[in-house]
């Protein structure tokens, strides 16, 4: 395996992970950070500006991973590092209302219609696990039904693997996590409609509601079959259950009002993150106004955070909202980068022989190291995961920087030009003829 230390100096990132490893499980404080997957030792980031990140050592690289997603106008813009210090003179905290929240929810409510009302938190592990203690008081029913390979942050009873049989009730995917935490966890393949017409058949009456990514980004990004969606909401209607669709990753991302604008789906609630933050800690969940009018002080479901609606997060999705709708054709020039990404990626794969299939929906793309179509976790992890950490230090070596995993998203922001597009596809061209070896 090519090894960072080969031919990058890397020096200070080595350090400082050696400090860090005494302080921080595993160094770091997400599990993918520490390239365990790929089989190497993280970089540190000192700093990014537009789609450029330079390591403590000064190394400079184009960046795919757009801190996860949120960075769609690339690092530090300069109307959101303004927004953000401008707030940050006037106080960083309050525990109290601020007419930020307004603001930001008026315009996450306007671009997105199924969102009627919006509580802001702090994650998307929390707008999704808040959502779900919602869909259970609304219906008075337990049962939540999710996907494998779908991830919709950390709480107990999210972290449920499927059992044998055709939809068994959740395990615990997690030491920590007991038992009966994830009992009530259905958990079903992506993309299989056969599958889930017969859980609701023999489920139906007690099933409160289903998460789903609407495409699905933390197995890779896999995009939904054709009619998944359609069905999903008609089976969740007949069975009066609440259709809860994650968008923390698709949200502002895919399309301006997310995934269910760009294949037309209207679900219960919705879970945002990532975008609406402007790459500060957020999240916030949404829908009908019945359903959100449940949530104390108006009704019985109980829900609070300190931070929540925190006035430099509010502040940076204003500014980031705002910047994207005053860029003439944001959506298309993303999707215009991304697909010039997406084709240079496979004819480039094609020349060197290399077996890869690309995942793609607006910018948000996957190169899987295999010749089989992925539409499920049961496919993805066929793919050839040691050709990618090669590919993946490759392209480091090249300079650029890639999620370290194979079953992670490439971001495309809008920072990203023509010509570093090109180059990318130049640095994979390069790294893939080093893998006919194989």
């Amino acid at each position: 395996m090519i090894s960072t230390r080969e031919r990058l100096n890397t020096k200070t990132s080595r350090d400082l992970y050696a400090r860090a490893q005494t302080l921080m499980p595993g160094g770091v404080n997400s599990p993918v950070r520490a390239w365990r997957s790929v089989g190497g030792e993280p970089l540190f980031i000192a700093r990014g500006a537009g789609a450029r990140v330079w390591d403590a050592d000064e190394n400079e690289f184009l960046d795919y991973v757009c801190s996860w997603g949120p960075l769609i106008l690339g690092h530090a813009h300069p109307r959101v590092v303004a927004a953000i210090q401008q707030a940050a003179t006037r106080g960083t905290s309050y525990g109290a209302p601020t007419e930020l929240e307004i603001e930001l929810a008026q315009r996450i409510t306007n671009a997105v219609p199924s969102v009627e009302m919006l509580r802001f938190v702090n994650s998307g592990t929390e707008a999704t696990m808040s959502a779900i203690r919602l869909a259970r008081a609304f219906t008075l029913r337990e049962l939540i039904l999710k996907f494998d390979g779908g991830y919709h942050g950390h709480a107990d009873f999210l972290l449920a693997k499927a059992g044998s049989g055709l939809a068994t009730y959740g395990l615990p995917d997690s030491a920590g996590v007991p038992s009966a935490a994830a009992a009530h966890t259905l958990v079903a393949p992506y993309n299989d409609l056969e599958t889930l017409q017969k859980i609701f058949e023999s489920r139906g009456d007690a099933i409160a509601a289903v998460i789903v990514e609407p495409v699905a980004g933390n197995m890779g990004v896999v995009p939904p079959a054709r009619e998944f969606l359609q069905q999903l909401r008609a089976i969740t209607q007949q069975h009066n259950a609440l259709l809860i669709f994650d968008e923390v990753i698709t949200g502002f991302r895919v399309a301006w009002g997310g995934a269910q604008a760009l294949y037309q789906i209207t679900p219960d609630l919705t879970c945002f993150g990532k975008i609406i933050g402007g790459g500060l800690p957020v999240g916030a969940y949404g829908g009908r106004r019945d359903i959100m009018q449940m949530i104390a002080p108006l009704g019985p479901v109980y829900q609070a955070g300190t931070l929540s609606g925190n006035p430099l997060a509010m502040a940076a999705g204003i500014a980031t909202l705002d910047a994207i709708t005053e860029i003439p054709n944001a959506y298309e020039q993303l999707e215009m980068r991304a697909a010039q990404l997406e084709r240079g990626l496979q004819n480039a794969a094609q020349s060197a022989n290399v077996p890869v299939t690309i995942n793609r929906v607006g910018s948000m793309l996957t190169a899987f190291f295999m010749t089989q179509r992925v539409t499920d976790y049961a496919t993805a992890k066929t793919a050839d995961t040691r050709k990618f950490a090669r590919c993946f230090f490759g392209m480091l070596e090249g300079g650029v920087y890639l999620a370290p995993s194979q079953f992670e998203a490439a971001f495309i922001s809008l920072a990203h030009t023509e010509a570093d597009i090109a180059y990318t596809i130049e640095c994979a061209t390069q790294t893939l003829v080093s893998l006919q070896d194989e």
